[in-house]
């Protein structure tokens, strides 16, 4: 079924400047409490005039390391129970999604997350030339970046929750398009970010030998400047500060207490609804990769352990009354995966196999259809621009195709 959509409002209002703080005010309960018009003035000249964000906040999670939908949403054979027959019921499934089939296009981890958050794909190549290296730069801007430039939402409420076996993926918080970029980014959560700002409490402490002083920070300064985009200034603010402050007065610094993996980015990405209470999020989970070692379980396993991630994530957000009524869940993987049954090692991606291009998609939450399959072709790219008329926000630069049976 189709649905036919509205004219969207644009994200920044046309109406004169004090009727549009009115209504912002009468919204927001603010002039029943008292705000006036020039209260409302002064905080629209903070956030640079930008309309503050009133949602749906979206969690975007990459069902990712590259999941065949055999073993995700096909209820004969899959490891998700809880994606495949219990989330799907909630929402529109869009069964029959695929990553284009262009020369040079790779269906792997990093091309595929860039293709979801910007909506556009491109040939990419690591910026340093290493073999097989993911170190891409996007070209057109990201849906954080679209997010904060139309609305006034800080940096740390726009996430991305990374692994700490992909380091290459840090860098995907901001794109290098002139009127974007990284006055716009996101903030990432990452076992990498806690550790480079672990190393700057533990010398400001100055509890440790000259020795690891000298060691911790060479390392310090090799992590400011992985990337020559912040020109070595890479804080990541108060709030993220005292978000790894809280992290580590509970599991400590040895890295051996909190969890590992996957398990790893659901309890962050949990920590981060609850205390930084972020308008868009996206959780790049990835253990499923662990299969090139050669053994199908661990992909079995890691496809498990995501399904396990996401019920817990959606128990977190419909648990909290801020957030229950006015999120939306985007699910949808990196890539597919080879599914000949002869190859020496299972469900390989990178041989442009038709299975490889096979994924899905799945949105649930206010707006969005309820129980409703979408079998006709759709394509990896127009997530993002789904994603923006959702939110309130245009994506002049994405792929401009919605995916209109997700908007009621």
């Amino acid at each position: 079924m189709k649905y036919h959509l509205p004219c969207p409002s644009p994200p920044h209002s046309a109406l004169p400047r004090r009727a549009f703080l009115k209504r912002v005010l009468a919204g927001g309960g603010l002039l029943a409490a008292g705000g006036t018009v020039p209260a409302a003035e002064a905080l629209l000249e903070e956030s640079g005039g930008k309309p503050p964000f009133r949602g749906p906040n979206v969690v975007l999670i990459r069902f990712g390391g590259g999941a065949r939908r055999r073993e995700t949403i096909d209820p004969d054979s899959t490891y998700s129970p809880f994606l495949c027959r219990e989330l799907i019921r909630r929402g529109t499934l869009f069964k029959n999604m695929e990553i284009a089939q262009i020369e040079g296009l790779n269906t792997s981890h990093g091309e595929g997350t860039l293709n979801i958050v910007t909506g556009k794909y491109d040939k990419y190549k690591d910026v340093q030339g290493k073999f097989l290296g993911a170190r891409f730069e996007p070209k057109v801007p990201t849906v954080f970046e679209y997010l904060r430039k139309s609305f006034a939402v800080p940096p740390h409420q726009t996430l991305i929750v990374n692994g700490e076996d992909r380091p290459d993926e840090e860098f995907y918080a901001f794109s290098n398009h002139f009127a974007y970029g990284i006055n716009y980014r996101s903030n990432m959560l990452s076992l990498y970010r806690f550790k480079a700002w672990l190393m700057g409490q533990q010398v400001a402490e100055g509890k440790l030998s000259d020795k690891q002083i000298e060691l911790r920070k060479k390392e310090l300064a090799k992590w400011e400047k992985v990337d020559y985009r912040t020109k070595g200034d890479d804080r990541q603010g108060p709030k993220l500060e005292a978000f790894w402050q809280r992290w580590r007065e509970y599991y400590g610094d040895s890295g051996l207490v909190n969890p590992r993996g996957d398990r790893l980015l659901t309890e962050l990405t949990v920590r981060a609804l609850r205390e930084l209470r972020p308008r868009l999020i996206m959780v790049n989970y990835q253990d499923c990769d662990y299969v090139h070692w050669g053994n199908l379980s661990h992909y079995t396993r890691a496809v498990s352990i995501m399904d396990e991630g996401v019920r817990q994530i959606t128990e977190t957000v419909e648990a909290d009354a801020e957030y229950r009524s006015n999120t939306i869940f985007v699910v949808v993987p990196d890539c597919g995966r080879d599914s000949n049954p002869f190859a020496d090692v299972p469900c390989q991606h990178h041989f442009n196999s038709r299975s490889a291009h096979e994924v899905f998609a799945l949105f649930i939450g206010p707006g969005v259809p309820r129980g409703a399959v979408v079998d006709r072709r759709v394509d990896q790219s127009q997530v993002a621009a789904t994603v923006g008329r959702l939110m309130g926000f245009k994506s002049e630069f994405a792929e401009q195709r919605i995916l209109e049976e997700a908007i009621a």
